[in-house]
């Protein structure tokens, strides 16, 4: 898939069309297509399929299919959710998906700017900006996107130690 995604992209590129000014990375809970279970019974289940009883059906054959254990819990709103977290780069300007990865619900996504942002970049253009919401905020993504003369457009947060100094209007 992301073979086909990126030469879709470089064909767009020869044909003019410009991918790079500017993307924008977030993330969205997917709901679980397996039914929920507490996180010790992922724990019990996640380490049984690392063995090789876990890799075999009750008749001893390969398993063809298993529950997914990459799920777990979080809330949002203050309303549970079970299921993974899919995080995701897009073009600001045409829209076209860059960049996806699935993780469990539970992660937050602020580790996952970098990966958006380096998986991105299809064709041979410069990327100019990144736009993320406040997830994102933090020292280590702006120093990335710093460091790899990105512009910066993470929306910022307020902090502890955040100072207010207030603006003198002159007439």
């Amino acid at each position: 898939m992301i073979k086909i995604n990126s030469e879709v992209l470089i064909q767009f590129e020869k044909e003019g069309l410009s991918i790079n000014e500017g993307i924008a990375i977030d993330a969205r809970l997917v709901q679980s297509a397996s039914r929920p279970i507490s996180n010790d019974e992922i724990k019990k289940r996640r380490e049984k399929k690392e063995s090789p009883e876990g890799q075999l059906d009750k008749n001893g054959k390969p398993l063809k299919f298993s529950r997914d254990l990459e799920s777990d819990w979080t809330a949002k709103d203050d309303e549970p959710h079970y299921g993974l977290k899919e995080h995701a780069s897009v073009d600001v300007n045409n829209g076209f998906i860059l960049a996806t990865i699935m993780t469990p619900s539970s992660y937050h996504e602020s580790p996952y700017l970098p990966y958006c942002t380096i998986y991105s970049l299809h064709t041979d253009q410069k990327l100019k900006k990144v736009y993320a919401d406040k997830g994102y905020f933090g020292e280590p993504n702006r120093d990335f996107l710093n460091l790899n003369d990105i512009e910066d457009g993470i929306m910022r947060k307020d902090t502890t130690t955040a100072k207010f100094y207030p603006v003198k209007y002159v007439l």
